[in-house]
């Protein structure tokens, strides 16, 4: 397994020069000797090209940005937006945190197992799947949460979350945001407020300076 793993993080990484000339533009974004401030998106963006972040993409940044490995190693390990191993295609990432668990993210995890058969944090064999518990999404009021990829999807149940992965089996991409039809972040039961425009304007306001 060490041997697999060291072979997978020695293959060359260079960015492609779509994404070379987008770094490019990325660092000329800050002052002069602050190229640094530009490593979470080239390591965002590495990350899109390689489908994950292998050490030979962190050294690459580094070298680019000409500042110590150890600095874009310290940004990689630190935040989970990161991928220091391979993953799925599709990386479904359930928050379980305490507004989702409490309306029903354990349904949303169990739907998810049984649908692609893997357990929290493996992937399928397929490697079209990666399944992962995460804390708290930010978006608590559409509770439970599941993000996929750039995409949320909200106010899940069983059906809902299975409806999604079996569309991305098929190769289909399911709508994203609320399954539950509610619009945005608004109550479940609809708007209660701001329902109105307001009384039409009579001009300015009077005794102003």
């Amino acid at each position: 397994m060490n041997k697999i793993k060291m072979s997978v993080q020695s293959v060359p990484f260079f960015f492609t020069a779509d994404n070379l000339k987008q770094a490019e533009d990325v660092i000329r974004r800050y002052p002069p000797g602050k190229q640094a401030a530009a490593t979470m998106p080239l390591l965002d963006l590495a990350q899109r090209q390689a489908g994950w972040l292998p050490r030979t993409a962190m050294d690459y940044v580094a070298k680019l940005l000409r500042v110590p490995l150890i600095r874009v190693y310290e940004v990689a390990t630190f935040y989970t937006m990161y991928r220091l191993h391979p993953i799925g295609r599709y990386h479904v990432k359930i928050c379980t945190n305490l507004s989702c668990w409490l309306c029903g993210s354990e349904k949303i995890v169990k739907t998810c197992r049984d649908v692609l058969g893997v357990n929290i944090g493996e992937t399928t064999l397929d490697e079209q799947f990666t399944i992962e518990e995460i804390e708290c999404a930010g978006a608590c009021v559409n509770a439970p949460i599941v993000q996929i990829g750039d995409d949320y999807f909200e106010d899940l149940d069983s059906d809902s979350m299975q409806k999604i992965l079996e569309a991305l089996k098929r190769g289909e991409q399911p709508k994203a945001g609320s399954q539950s039809g509610r619009q945005c972040s608004c109550p479940a039961g609809g708007p209660t407020t701001l329902q109105s425009s307001g009384p039409e304007s009579s001009g300015p306001v009077k005794g102003g300076t």
